[in-house]
């Protein structure tokens, strides 16, 4: 029997044409519900194993499945379609009123059972229930996501933007207690620390008002005719700037290429956040190449430091929401973990995308590849 793989078709509301897959080894059955859920597009499958290989290829709103087939249950269906997709919407028909068969549904988490032989006007409610329920448990979990990211997000925020107020605070108690002589050494490392970190918290909170201007403008897009070096010099600078790395090697190649149609803004936050990450995770005596250039119909904008380099197992998660790189193990790495999956957001938006390769100690390149028209 073939075995479920992932799907990323996103379901559809019943306000639309909603998907449902008949599975019955009953032609005139199967054709019944065509004729009854007219309003819906309606795939057919004859038997257990067809309605799984059917499944892999595309996701449904609803499968409306048969108990008793050759070659595989509606409950062994059931079973698999739940374990891939514990979300899915599952009406069981059944001709048999047997206590066992409708616990055995049950226990694998059917939505809803319709009694053979079908009643069209039983069959076309029960449908249209068990599809706005669906929508229903979809919004609650979209909430419950929601909470959960905005919960992570200020724990998150809250524990970054105490870590420098707890040093400077520290430094300004022993200040006002006297513990300090000012012609020693020690006080002037202080006075450098609470002076790094309030920079840094500074920059957090910098960070914070760009994010939320990011969080804010959604996904419409603003385009304009853009000179893409110009943008690009532009945010070298400014991440020079930020990080204090004047004596950091940046070689930049403009290319050769038109203006581009571009939301400048986001193209801008979206590089800003790549290049922040290469010069916070190089070394101090760092290499950063820049390089841009057009082939075919794109652009193409290289951007390779000599950092530390991200291990090969998490150089597919760096685009995720919140996930951050620590190399050194410490529990403190700066910053919220967010820009790089804004980054791809928005290059997405734009019709283009965004890759990583790395090697631990040798570096990271990242590649920007935006439509030229």
């Amino acid at each position: 029997m073939s075995v479920l793989q992932p799907c990323n078709r996103e379901s559809t509301s019943p306000s639309q044409s909603a998907t449902i897959l008949v599975v019955d080894d009953e032609k005139y059955i199967r054709e019944l519900c065509q004729h009854a859920l007219h309003r819906y597009r309606v795939v057919e499958a004859a038997t257990c194993e067809e309605a799984i290989e059917i499944y892999q290829k595309e996701r449904f709103d609803l499968i409306l499945s048969d108990v008793t087939m050759p070659g595989g249950s509606g409950i062994d269906l059931l079973k698999q379609i739940k374990a891939f997709d514990p979300n899915a919407t599952v009406i069981i028909m059944t001709g048999f009123a047997d206590s066992e068969i409708i616990l055995s549904a049950l226990k694998e988490d059917a939505d809803d059972f319709i009694n053979k032989p079908l009643n069209l006007i039983q069959l076309k409610t029960t449908v249209e229930k068990a599809l706005a329920k669906k929508v229903l448990k979809e919004e609650l979990a979209d909430i419950k996501r929601s909470n959960n990211l905005k919960n992570i997000f200020m724990s998150m925020v809250s524990h970054k933007l105490r870590t420098p107020i707890t040093g400077i605070s520290l430094f300004l108690q022993n200040l006002q207690t006297g513990v300090f002589n000012c012609d020693d050494p020690i006080f002037q490392e202080n006075v450098a620390m609470a002076s790094e970190e309030m920079r840094y918290l500074g920059q957090l909170i910098s960070d914070l008002l760009a994010f939320n201007q990011v969080m804010v403008s959604g996904e419409g897009l603003n385009k304009k005719p853009c000179d893409l070096n110009e943008i690009v010099a532009e945010v070298l600078l400014k991440c020079r700037e930020v990080h204090c790395q004047f004596g950091a090697t940046v070689y930049f190649t403009p290319g050769t290429l038109p203006a581009v149609l571009l939301d400048a803004s986001k193209i801008r936050f979206a590089l800003l956040q790549v290049l922040d990450n290469a010069f916070k995770f190089s070394r101090e005596q760092c290499h950063i190449l820049v390089s841009i250039e057009s082939r075919d119909d794109m652009v193409i904008i290289y951007i390779s430091d000599t950092g530390i380099g991200i291990p090969e197992a998490e150089t597919a998660t760096v685009f995720e929401k919140f996930y951050q790189i620590d190399p050194e193990q410490t529990g403190q790495v700066r910053g919220f973990g967010m820009g790089l999956f804004y980054a791809q957001n928005f290059i997405s938006q734009h019709g283009g995308d965004i890759r990583l390769t790395s090697q631990p100690g040798s570096g990271t390149t990242v590649t920007i590849r935006l439509p030229l028209k």
